[in-house]
C-alpha cells in the first residue's frame, strides 16, 4: 500500500477523540449513497414507463403506415408485394455486427402487412351518438401486425368475416370498451353507423346510414383508444364507402423496430409518388421526446442530493484538515512533499464517495429488483396504463449515475485538499 493511501485510511479510522468527525464522515457516505439510489430507483421507473408506453402504442399502432396521397388507390396486392420486397442494411461496423447476430443477412425488413380503410363516422345507438374512427380490418392479417386489445365480450376479430357475408347478415363490429359504455350498447345489440357524406336528394345532402351488429368488446388499456376505436371487417368498410377493392393504406411490421425510420424512407423510395411513408418514432414524436425531456429533468434534480452530500465530504474534510494540522505539520518535516499531502486527502474524499457510491448502487439494484418482482406500490391504471410500477434498469443508467456522482465526489475533495497541502509546518507546530 502506498504512504498516500495508508495516511487516508488511518485518517478514516478516527480514534475516540474525533468521533464527531467519524459521525460527520458516516452522514457523508450515507448522503452520497442515499442519492445514488434514488438516482437509479427514479431512472429505473422511468425507463420503464417509457418501455411500456412504446410496448402500447407499437401493440395498438403498426411500426410503418403506408398512405396515399390522393385516397384509395388501386391494385393493393401488387404493392404489398413491392413493399415486402424492400430491405435494408444497418450502417457502419455496428450495424454489420447485429445484422449477424441477429440473422438479418438479407437486411431489416417487413415481416408483415396488413391493409386497411378508416372511416370518420357518427355512431348512434337510439338516443346516443359518439364520434368514432372505424377502422377496416382484414382479419386474415391484421393481428399479425397490430394488436387490437383483449376481447372482454363476445367474438374476436376473426369472426368479423361471417357477418355480412353475401349480403345476407348485418355487417358485425367490435368496439372499445369505452365506446360500448359510451353508447350503452352490449354484444348483439345493433347500432347505426352515420357517414355525413352520403346521397343528394331534393332537400339537400342525406347522410348514409348502415346497420351494424356489436359482436365483440376489447379493451387495449390506453383509455383514448378504447373510446374512439371500433372495427369492422376491410370489405364492410369499402362497401360502406363505395370504393370496390381499393384500399387507403398499409400497415406494416418490421424486423427491428429501431431501423423503421431507414426502412420507412426506403419504402418511400421504392414506390415514389404519391405515396408516402410515416414510422412509428414519428407518428409518436412528442410523446417520447417529452419522456426523454422529463427523465433528464428528473436525473438533473435528483442530483441535488448527490450535490448536498458532496457539500458534506467538503464540510468533513475541512474539519479533518484543522483537526490533524499538527499531523500534516509533522509529515511535512519528515519530508512529505505538498503533493502528497494533497493526494492524502483526496484518496480519503474520493473513498467517502466511492463506499456510497456501491452502498448507493446495491440498494437502488436492490429495490429496483424489490419493486419490479413484488409489485408493493399500486398506482391507477386508467391514468397510467399500468397497476403497478414500470421497472427497467440499464446498465448504461446505472453506470452513467456512478461515474457523475464520483466525478462530483472528487470535485469536493479539491479545495479541502488543496487547502491542506499549503499548511506551514513551522506554523501549525509554533501554535500547537
Amino acid at each position: 500500500m502506498s504512504f498516500e493511501w495508508f495516511v487516508a485510511l488511518r485518517y478514516l479510522r478516527a480514534g475516540r477523540k474525533q468521533a464527531f468527525i467519524s459521525l460527520i464522515t458516516c452522514i457523508s457516505i450515507l448522503g452520497v449513497a442515499v442519492g445514488v439510489m434514488a438516482l437509479i430507483v427514479v431512472i429505473a421507473v422511468m425507463a420503464g414507463f417509457q418501455d411500456h408506453l412504446r410496448t402500447k402504442i407499437l401493440g395498438i399502432n403498426s411500426h410503418i403506415l403506408v398512405r396515399h396521397y390522393y385516397g384509395p388507390f388501386d391494385n393493393p396486392d401488387k404493392i404489398g408485394k413491392k413493399i415486402m420486397s424492400v430491405r435494408v442494411k444497418r450502417p457502419g461496423v455496428l450495424g454489420n455486427f447485429l445484422n449477424d447476430v441477429l440473422g438479418e443477412k438479407d437486411g431489416v425488413h417487413v415481416t408483415a402487412l396488413t391493409p386497411f380503410v378508416n372511416i370518420q363516422a357518427l355512431l348512434s345507438s337510439g338516443t346516443r351518438v359518439s364520434g368514432a374512427v372505424i377502422r377496416g380490418v382484414d382479419p386474415d392479417t391484421v393481428t399479425k401486425v397490430i394488436n387490437i386489445g383483449d376481447i372482454i365480450d363476445g367474438e374476436g376479430i376473426s369472426a368479423l368475416k361471417k357477418y355480412g357475408k353475401n349480403g345476407r347478415r348485418i355487417p358485425g363490429i367490435i368496439l372499445g370498451k369505452e365506446m360500448a359504455r359510451t353508447l350503452g350498447v352490449s354484444v348483439g345489440q345493433s347500432i347505426h353507423v352515420v357517414l355525413p357524406s352520403g346521397t343528394i336528394s331534393p332537400v339537400g345532402m342525406l347522410p348514409k346510414i348502415r346497420p351494424f351488429r356489436v359482436i365483440g368488446i376489447t379493451t387495449t388499456g390506453v383509455y383514448e383508444y378504447d373510446a374512439s376505436f371500433a372495427f369492422i371487417s376491410i370489405h364492410a368498410a369499402q362497401k360502406l364507402l363505395g370504393i370496390g377493392n381499393r384500399v387507403q393504406g398499409f400497415e406494416l411490421k418490421v424486423s427491428d423496430i429501431y431501423a423503421a425510420d431507414r426502412l420507412s424512407q426506403a419504402i418511400q423510395k421504392a414506390l415514389g409518388f404519391p405515396f408516402w411513408t410515416i414510422d412509428w418514432q414519428h407518428m409518436s414524436r412528442n410523446l417520447f421526446s417529452a419522456l426523454k425531456l422529463e427523465k433528464l429533468a428528473m436525473f438533473i434534480v435528483l442530483t441535488l442530493i448527490v450535490l448536498v452530500a458532496a457539500f458534506n465530504i467538503i464540510s468533513t474534510l475541512i474539519m479533518m484538515v484543522m483537526e490533524k494540522k499538527q499531523d500534516i505539520a509533522i509529515l511535512k518535516a519528515l519530508g512529505a512533499s505538498d503533493r502528497k499531502i494533497l493526494r492524502i486527502f483526496m484518496y480519503n474524499g474520493i473513498t467517502i464517495g466511492l463506499i456510497g457510491t456501491l452502498m448507493g448502487t446495491v440498494g437502488g439494484i436492490g429495490l429496483c429488483w424489490a419493486l419490479s418482482r413484488y409489485k408493493f406500490i399500486k398506482i391507477p391504471a386508467d391514468v397510467y396504463y399500468t397497476s403497478t410500477l414500470p421497472i427497467l434498469l440499464h446498465t448504461s443508467d446505472v453506470l452513467a449515475i456512478s461515474i457523475s456522482t464520483m466525478i462530483i465526489c472528487f470535485c469536493a475533495t479539491i479545495y479541502p485538499a488543496r487547502q491542506a497541502a499549503k499548511i506551514n509546518p513551522s506554523e501549525a507546530l509554533r501554535n500547537s
